[in-house]
């Protein structure tokens, strides 16, 4: 009986999609990783009876996309190192649920572990390619260390070592965490964005974890930070500062809320003081009430993708 490779391949790709975007922090990426799995597995597998030795098909998919996405690791921590500035993924933007989707879900806990979350994303970009690899396929997909060994050429041990040192870094005092489920973090943006709106420092650090941090990514076409900044404080001042010269130089502040990576945030679009258009994505990380991680996203290169905002979509955000 006829395989059809088109239907078999089609039925992984959302599963391929997870693996590579986890891997790469990139959705370009990730699709022009998974279309190169596509290429290798129809040369492959197109003999039936080379189709026919393979009995998990999932594993040898994940197996070839892994070694794609490492080869792309590998090449892209060259290019990230000569980045203008700071680094943040190519955001997934999706709309917000429904009113009764804030509401917990017992089933909530599955549906966020296919979720990515900015703050992994960022501090995923701290491992080495092949601890990466090992801690996405190990600790996301519960790949066997085996498996691991022959996507990295090396044994289940070294495998197992690599994936221990990435979930120690993942887990280091320093990263954000990000525990919320949706209606707590809607609870703690709002009461942000009310405190943003009021231009009141004290109130703004409130929402704040005291060791807070914020990341900018313009990709060197807007003036940014170029290194975080960390602390309640410091994170507050800085913001307000933003939305200041959003005011004075735009007229207009332009926001919608909206999923990103799977958590809330928004996208606002403004005018920066030269007169070129500013638009922005901001993803957050929320941990027992407060504000742990702000990740301002405007590399006009990672949002140029996004639908324009309506002119009657204007700040405050209306959750």
């Amino acid at each position: 009986m006829a395989v059809d490779l088109d239907a078999e391949f089609e039925a992984e790709r959302g599963h391929l999609m997870a693996v590579a975007h986890r891997m790469l922090g990139s959705r370009s990426e990730a699709e022009d990783a998974v279309q190169e799995t596509w290429l290798r597995y129809a040369a492959a597998l197109a003999d039936p009876a080379a189709r026919a030795q393979i009995r998990d098909l999932r594993a040898w998919l994940t197996t070839t996309c892994s070694r794609i996405c490492l080869d792309v690791l590998r090449s892209a921590r060259v290019r990230r190192e000569a980045y203008p500035g700071q680094w943040l993924p190519e955001p997934v933007v999706r709309p917000v649920p429904t009113a009764d989707g804030f509401a917990p879900d017992p089933a909530e806990r599955a549906v966020r572990a296919d979720q990515v979350g900015t703050a992994l994303l960022v501090v995923l970009e701290r491992l080495a390619p092949e601890q990466r690899v090992a801690f996405v396929l190990h600790d996301v997909f519960a790949v066997p260390f085996a498996t691991i060994a022959e996507v990295l050429g090396t044994t289940p041990a070294a495998a197992r070592q690599l994936a221990s040192r990435a979930r120690r870094a993942v887990t280091a005092p320093d990263v954000p965490r990000h525990t919320a489920d949706l209606a707590e973090q809607r609870r703690v943006l709002t009461a942000f964005a009310a405190a943003v709106e009021s231009g009141e420092l004290d109130r703004l650090v409130q929402v704040l974890a005291p060791d807070v941090v914020l990341i900018g990514d313009s990709g060197g076409h807007f003036p940014a930070a170029r290194r975080p900044v960390v602390g309640a404080d410091a994170v507050a001042r800085f913001i307000l500062g933003l939305f200041g010269q959003a005011g004075r130089y735009g007229g207009r502040l332009l926001a919608r809320p909206a999923l990103v990576d799977g958590a809330l945030g928004w996208q606002a679009e403004t005018v920066h003081r030269d007169g070129r258009p500013i638009r922005l994505v901001t993803a957050f990380a929320v941990h027992s009430g407060r504000i742990t991680g702000v990740f301002n996203q405007l590399n006009p290169e990672k949002v140029r993708d996004l639908p324009p905002l309506g002119a009657e979509e204007t700040w405050p955000l209306r959750w």
